[in-house]
């Protein structure tokens, strides 16, 4: 299933679009952790991106193994970008986690000039906790993100580049 999307290895096609919505997502989030007055514009698009960015880890994660089995060549090549993409997954796993409980807890005004709509803060230490959380978490899949691309395209393209 994960294997092929026509003539290409999907995981060849889903890497670009996970490390687009990857970054986008960490950004959103932090972006809404720490600015309340943007949380009415953010609320939505930080909780759509954060289970997106499961979403397409998840998808690139099963067709690079898919592309491996099939490849089986690759395993010595790919073994530290795939120990990175582990670990990928599992921050961004605790991202989405920590997406929708920010979606959920923390307060902000409303797009309305009434201010009809607007969340308010239920528990103020809470609140905090959470920002923090999410900055952090953000950060790491950031951090993460570059470090699974940099082995992955080190493993595809070392020796392949002619010398400078």
């Amino acid at each position: 299933m994960f294997e092929r999307f026509g003539d290409l290895p999907l995981h060849v096609l889903v890497v670009h679009l996970t490390v687009v919505v990857l970054p986008v997502a960490a950004l959103t989030g932090l972006v809404f952790a720490l600015v309340p007055r943007w949380r009415w514009f953010l609320r939505w698009p930080a909780l759509v991106l954060g289970v997106g960015a499961l979403v397409c880890t998840f998808v690139a994660k099963e067709s690079g193994q898919a592309f491996v089995a099939a490849v089986p060549t690759l395993q010595k090549a790919v073994e530290l970008h795939e120990k990175r993409a582990d670990l990928l997954f599992w921050y961004v796993l605790i991202f989405a986690v920590v997406a929708v409980a920010a979606f959920l807890l923390l307060s902000g005004p409303s797009a309305l000039a009434s201010g009809k709509g607007a969340k308010a803060t239920k528990s103020r230490p809470l609140e905090i906790v959470t920002q923090v959380a999410v900055v952090v978490i953000a950060v790491l899949v950031l951090w993460q993100t570059i470090r699974t691309g940099d082995a992955g395209a080190k493993a595809v393209w070392t020796g392949q580049l002619p010398p400078k």
